[in-house]
């Protein structure tokens, strides 16, 4: 796997290129600003993209912008944004552009490399990986009437399929079975008006674009 990394602290860009050379990745360009990412994705065209938020020159949103443009130009391209901060506004455009291929993780809450490195594959794959806490504070910008209807179990269920989790982890988490599982993500389908003439796959992006009310 072919990764171009935007992170403007030194020290975080080579432990991040160490860590993903020693799960087999490829770090193709590491860079330090905005510019210089779009520049690199340009050049290289890589099979995942990862970026902070804040970086050169205002230490704003530049990396999340960035974001937005690369996925303008390349649609379906992968990228995990990897930030200490929540930037709600441009989160939820990134979410809305697309509904594959896209992470949005906190660095202060990635515990576990083993699990980090999952979340890049998956997302380089073209599934999700959103840390719950993205997940909550995209939530405080309100939920629609659909989702009211929802019970407390099913709200569970669904933020866990918005951190990308497969049905079998869902139960883990949850203790209970598979089946059990099942039933509740059928139901939030329902409740949601999603019809099933859509592929179930689509259909878990969708609920979860709503549950984020992007």
């Amino acid at each position: 796997m072919r990764v171009v990394l935007a992170e403007d602290s030194v020290l975080l860009r080579e432990g991040l290129t160490w860590v993903l050379g020693s799960a087999g990745m490829e770090v193709v360009a590491a860079v330090g600003d905005a510019e210089e990412l779009l520049r690199a994705v340009g050049e290289h065209l890589p099979d995942l993209v990862i970026t902070d938020v804040r970086m050169p020159p205002s230490h704003k949103d530049e990396g999340l912008r960035a974001a937005l443009v690369l996925r303008r130009q390349r649609p379906g391209l992968p990228i995990v944004v990897l930030s200490q901060y929540v930037e709600e506004r441009y989160a939820s455009q990134l979410l809305s552009t697309e509904t594959t291929g896209v992470g949005y993780l906190l660095k202060d809450r990635v515990a576990d490399v083993t699990e980090f490195v999952e979340a890049l594959r998956r997302v380089a794959a073209g599934g999700t990986a959103l840390d719950p806490e993205v997940v909550a504070q995209l939530l405080l910008r309100g939920r629609s009437d659909p989702l009211d209807q929802l019970t407390r179990r099913e709200h569970e269920v669904l933020a866990l399929i918005a951190e990308g989790r497969s049905n079998g982890a869902i139960a883990e988490a949850l203790v209970v079975s598979e089946g059990a599982v099942g039933k509740h993500i059928n139901n939030i389908f329902a409740k949601l008006g999603l019809s099933g003439a859509d592929d179930k796959d689509h259909r878990r992006v969708l609920a979860v674009l709503r549950f984020l009310k992007v």
